[in-house]
């Protein structure tokens, strides 16, 4: 079984290698979280990415689709 969630991306720092990117679950923004939240969703991920390719897919303002999936 896998559940998706939308998360925003809020915040994006530079460090001395990659940078530290920040995401809240989103709300109000025409797309739901109803896979796991009834109502109002709540939620943080922080995140440190040093792959320069996979640093520069993640832009503050924008909405991400995460799935979890067991493995």
């Amino acid at each position: 079984m896998t559940v998706e969630a939308r998360f925003k991306c809020t915040g994006k720092t530079p460090l001395t290698e990659g940078s530290s990117i920040k995401f809240s679950a989103t709300y109000n923004d025409g797309l739901d979280n109803k896979d796991w939240s009834k109502y109002t969703p709540s939620g943080e991920l922080s995140m440190v990415v040093t792959n320069p390719g996979a640093e520069d897919q993640f832009v503050v303002g924008t909405v991400y689709k995460l799935t979890f999936e067991a493995i």
